[in-house]
């Protein structure tokens, strides 16, 4: 299979799974694109929104279409580590010798649903840093590897509600994606309305297995990156930092701290999965700025002064965005193969 047709496969597939999730899900749009993009870039997402928008169901639905082991972990409030990642346990063999057991938590699947993440304590989400950064946890001394491919997808309620607490700054550096989602429309809660009431509930077909998760995301990485659109991606990132020489006056006075370089990161590796899905095999500068916000509202931690005047992630990153547009002197066209 030459190139041009593996990156029609690719696009195909990504329609038909756009295409099965949307005879579930309602709207959403955005959170479905930047979901899929998580995915097959191999990294993690945070769902963030108010109960009972679908993000349950989405997940849900996505662990469908995809054919992969699901499993669910309900954060609470009284969830322990051991809870997710396993323990081990006394069993006896035949012979009537003790010895223990290790028995797998509900971490080992190929996507978990971490739902309502923020309701747990902070000791118990952090169990969740070494699976998702290694794709194994250790327990007792040893360490287990986790079934690829291996995604956690997060639900988490806003921050001002009551009994959530906020996730760690450790652990949100680890979600590639942070997607808003947002209240449906009249028209789109007339349509949830009309699918779920009725005498049949609408069901979604499978589109790919595993094998072909990982070959989409071996065919991702393959992508090239020009130079231009590397340093347009690093450029972003990098002037987020307030103490950093001709970083924008929002980032100065409003940011205490800018993104990690996970934040580059996720802007490239979840581009090439842009570009792909749109039946490109390169990278352009576009794709790079399609993907800003998911990838770094969580990265930058705002100052108090930003707090008291309302100054949003999205508002600096808009700021970052144009500084950079207005100094990048190179603008790669779509269509340009490097």
């Amino acid at each position: 299979m030459d190139i041009q047709e593996q990156v029609n496969r690719f696009r195909e597939t990504m329609q038909a799974l756009r295409q099965q999730i949307g005879r579930v899900i309602v709207g959403h749009e955005e959170v479905v694109e930047g979901t899929l993009l998580c995915v097959f870039a191999g990294g993690h997402a945070l769902l963030e929104g108010v109960p009972g928008l679908g993000k349950t169901l989405l997940v849900r639905t996505l662990g469908q279409v995809l054919s992969l082991r699901f499993s669910r972990i309900q954060f609470t409030p009284d969830l322990m580590p051991a809870d997710i990642t396993g323990t081990n346990l006394l069993a006896e063999d035949e012979g009537g010798r003790r010895r223990f057991q290790f028995q797998p938590g509900p971490v080992f699947a190929n996507i978990v649903l971490a739902d309502e993440i923020n309701r747990a304590t902070p000791k118990t989400q952090s169990a969740m840093l070494e699976a998702m950064q290694e794709h194994a946890v250790t327990v007792a001394g040893v360490r287990y590897d986790l079934p690829e491919p291996f995604f956690v997808l997060a639900t988490q309620n806003p921050i001002e509600m009551e009994g959530t607490y906020p996730l760690p700054e450790a652990q949100l550096d680890r979600f590639m994606f942070k997607v808003l989602v947002h209240s449906p429309s009249v028209e789109q809660l007339n349509a949830i309305v009309d699918r779920t009431t009725g005498a049949e509930m609408p069901q979604a077909e499978v589109v790919a297995d595993s094998q072909t998760v990982l070959w989409m995301q071996g065919l991702a990485r393959q992508v090239p990156l020009a130079a231009a659109v590397r340093d347009f991606a690093s450029q972003l990132v990098h002037l987020t930092h307030p103490d950093v020489d001709g970083a924008p006056d929002t980032v100065k006075r409003y940011v205490r701290f800018g993104s990690s370089p996970r934040g580059a990161q996720a802007l490239v590796q979840t581009a090439k999965v842009r570009a792909l899905s749109e039946g490109r095999y390169n990278v352009a500068i576009e794709d790079i700025e399609a993907v800003a916000y998911p990838s770094l509202r969580h990265r930058i931690l705002l100052n108090f002064e930003a707090e008291a005047q309302g100054i949003t992630p999205e508002q600096v990153i808009d700021a970052v965005l144009e500084h950079v547009r207005a100094r990048t002197e190179v603008r790669l066209p779509i269509g340009d193969v490097r």
